[in-house]
């Protein structure tokens, strides 16, 4: 399933390879989607992409002059369990194309395609960041950790964050379920959560409450020097910190399908980084939304009954919610 990297990854990906193209037309769906039509049509238009957690917005920009006059239009993408983009020949869609956006004649037409298989994924024309979901982990650090000592600004309060609201019903949940409500946790998902975790040695079923409580009570010495404070940090992130780092180590890798190759070694690299997820040895669990948590050792006083399995590989989640919204 997408997480954050991906949808930021994505983003790139659309700047990069439709910067230049003038595209031009109406927005074509397919029939088989329910998502719905897009009310745009210009003779000339651009596209631009940027990403915020788990969702992608889309604008379509007319060029000057273009007819008929037409004011931009936003769309907010949410990839479900299998969404991207990919730009093809107009003569040779790919499959599951579900919505298309030509480029305008004479040149050879291109299209950029929303491509789902699985037709979880949703788009709004909207063009509105969905109300309830929290801060960017990604792009948003300050505002996602709030209260406390972060890593990027020491000390900085924040309107929206995950220390602030530790009281909520959320945090009376294990660790590992709390990092997938995208309320607090807005980009996390499933391969992000078990490699979190796994680096701090945090049993997946911990309280949340219980996890996150001891970073408010962690300061660093005041007689340390800035420089000095940001090394330990480094040296020893903490799991807010690591919820912004390791996303940022996906996107570096690049790849996951928006790399040069758009084949299967496009994913070795990802492969070779996860330490936790799928890996063979390690074990894993469903958490109550029947969604697989992967670690090593015990998992921790929340744990569902019945033994812990030892997989070869990622099993899929189709089961359950990963976020409410």
């Amino acid at each position: 399933m997408p997480e954050g990297p991906e949808l930021h990854l994505a983003s790139l990906f659309v700047n990069e390879t439709c910067r230049g193209l003038v595209f031009g037309g109406c927005v074509e769906k397919s029939s088989v989607s329910r998502n719905p039509e897009v009310p745009f049509e210009s003779s000339a238009y651009h596209i631009s992409a940027c990403a915020r957690g788990k969702e992608l917005r889309l604008t379509l920009t007319p060029a000057p002059g273009a007819q008929p006059p037409q004011e931009p239009l936003a769309l907010v993408f949410r990839f479900g369990m299998s969404g991207s983009f990919q730009l093809a020949p107009a003569h040779a869609l790919p499959p599951h194309a579900h919505l298309r956006f030509y480029t305008a004649p004479p040149a050879p037409r291109l299209a950029l395609c929303f491509v789902d298989i699985r037709r979880f994924g949703h788009w709004d024309p909207g063009g509105e960041w969905q109300p309830g979901r929290g801060p960017c982990v990604l792009l948003e650090y300050e505002q996602f950790r709030g209260v406390g000592v972060g890593l990027m600004h020491p000390g900085c309060p924040s309107r929206e964050n995950v220390l602030r609201n530790l009281s909520d019903k959320a945090f009376d949940r294990p660790i590992c379920e709390a990092l997938l409500d995208q309320r607090f946790f807005n980009g996390i998902g499933n391969y992000l959560r078990a490699e979190i975790l796994y680096r701090l040695k945090i049993p997946p079923f911990e309280k949340a409450r219980a996890v996150l409580e001891a970073l408010q009570q962690h300061r660093l010495s005041p007689e340390l020097t800035l420089s000095q404070k940001i090394r330990a940090k480094l040296q020893n992130p903490d799991l807010l910190e690591l919820c912004h780092l390791v996303p940022k180590e996906v996107v570096q890798l690049g790849g996951k399908g928006y790399g040069p190759e758009h084949g299967e070694e496009d994913f070795a690299a990802f492969r070779a980084w996860l330490r936790c997820y799928g890996v063979p040895g390690m074990s894993s669990l469903r958490d109550r939304h029947g969604r697989t948590i992967w670690f090593q050792g015990d998992p921790g006083p929340m744990a569902p009954k019945g033994p812990s399995t030892s997989e070869q590989g990622p099993s899929q989640d189709t089961k359950g919610p990963e976020t409410p919204y």
